[in-house]
């Protein structure tokens, strides 16, 4: 089990599972701005504690995906997807997490390896 938070802990979560064999690091203007990597688990496997005041959600473009960060402390927490391929394609109903892997308890995810999504030119 992993554990995690934000960083003035107003947002707390858990995961049923193990970091994955290589973290997520996505090119598309809006990941890259925020450098964040992502730890993907199906959405039963996350269990997030957040005031809902401030559990803030950006959604952009196709609206599809819901970006959630800390409102207190602004620190991006997790995405809500569609579970895309890596060729852009989707089945048009399995979702996925992305949990930023940076705010894991005890785990240093800039030594973790990474795994580079052209998503500047997928989305």
């Amino acid at each position: 089990m992993l554990t995690g938070r934000c960083h003035c802990g107003e947002t707390t979560f858990t995961i049923d599972g193990e970091p994955p064999q290589a973290l997520t690091r996505c090119t598309c203007s809006f990941c890259s701005r925020r450098g964040t990597l992502y730890a993907y688990y199906e959405p039963k496997q996350v269990h997030v504690k957040a005031d809902p005041a401030s559990d803030r959600i950006y959604r952009w473009n196709s609206m599809l995906v819901e970006h959630h960060f800390c409102g207190t402390c602004g620190c991006t927490t997790y995405s809500d997807s569609p579970d895309f391929q890596m060729d852009g394609t989707w089945d048009g109903r399995t979702r996925r997490f992305g949990v930023n892997a940076r705010l894991f308890d005890d785990f240093d995810a800039e030594e973790w390896p990474h795994t580079v999504i052209d998503g500047r030119n997928l989305w």
